[in-house]
């Protein structure tokens, strides 16, 4: 179990560098954003995956491939979309605090899986966690009008914020339970094989990215060069060694608790945008870090729990 923990914390570490990618490109559309980073994550795991495809050539069935386009589709392409869509229209921390809702809804969701701990007794880590992401919600409401910007915009963020909730909520608990009912693969293997599928994927958002160009906001220049640093930087990151990283930790952990590890992606976002704004966090922020956190160490102590 510490070492899925372990795998989850490293994963949510990288994962978290995606939510500064769109602020780092302002320039650049979410559509541009996601076929770059999926087109480099597929090249880098089709690299990957040649020395080992003679072994894998005869382990991968028609249903492996169906599983891994449908999981890449919605999992990757579609939730990066929302995600960077939601960054830029609204920013860091209200896309973080949102997807941040993960924890809780595919800790509800896998409830019912093998060795799930019973929800009665995950009580007060999950109100731990809902209290920590009201009171980053408080937190931006706090502090809106300083913000400045359109609130029809920023309404339509959090609305793209909710749409990468529920893509991700669905990816996680559905790719958690393929690997436990076919497990005839390693976390590197289905990583790869995913990097894969994503990429042939991306390759439609491509060629749907070049004929609807992207106009730059204005006083915003377009620097190809660190739009290449960025995205290669995401793919092998985020994608290729985070995936990995994420899918040791499903086979390792029930769903109550991997879902709880998703927290630490919302918790390295909101440090990595605190660091690009170049502040501390705020006493709400602080506090929604510190009750987020109880409730992952209350979770982990719950499934640490001898069984009677």
């Amino acid at each position: 179990m510490w070492q899925g923990i372990t795998y989850g914390l490293a994963a949510g570490a990288l994962w978290g560098s995606v939510f500064l990618a769109p602020r780092l490109l302002p320039g650049y559309s979410p559509l541009e954003l996601s076929a770059a980073r999926y087109v480099l994550y597929g090249l880098v795991s089709l690299l990957l995956l040649a020395p080992l495809w003679p072994r894998l050539r005869g382990k991968v069935t028609g249903s492996d491939w169906k599983a891994l386009f449908r999981l890449s589709l919605v999992g990757n392409l579609v939730y990066y979309l929302f995600l960077a869509a939601s960054v830029q229209l609204a920013g860091i921390a209200p896309a973080s605090l949102i997807v941040g809702v993960l924890p809780v809804t595919v800790t509800l969701i896998g409830s019912r899986d093998r060795g799930a701990v019973p929800l009665s007794r995950l009580a007060l880590p999950l109100a731990l966690v809902a209290a920590g992401i009201v009171a980053i919600n408080a937190d931006v409401f706090l502090h809106a009008n300083s913000d400045g910007g359109d609130w029809r915009l920023k309404l339509l963020g959090i609305i793209c914020a909710a749409g990468a909730l529920a893509s991700w909520t669905w990816y996680a608990v559905a790719n958690a339970r393929y690997l436990a009912r076919f497990g005839h693969f390693t976390s590197q293997e289905w990583s790869l094989l995913t990097g894969v599928a994503t990429g042939l994927l991306a390759l439609l958002l491509a060629i749907a990215a070049i004929w609807a160009p992207h106009a730059a906001p204005a006083g915003v220049t377009r620097d190809w060069q660190v739009f290449l640093m960025v995205n290669i930087g995401v793919a092998i990151g985020a994608s290729t060694i985070g995936n990995a990283f994420w899918n040791a930790a499903s086979r390792r952990l029930p769903l109550t608790l991997s879902g709880q590890m998703i927290v630490f992606e919302t918790l390295f976002a909101l440090l990595y945008g605190f660091g690009f704004e170049a502040r501390w966090p705020r006493p709400l922020e602080l506090a929604a870090m510190t009750l987020l956190l109880a409730g992952v160490s209350g979770s982990v102590r719950m499934h640490a729990a001898p069984k009677h």
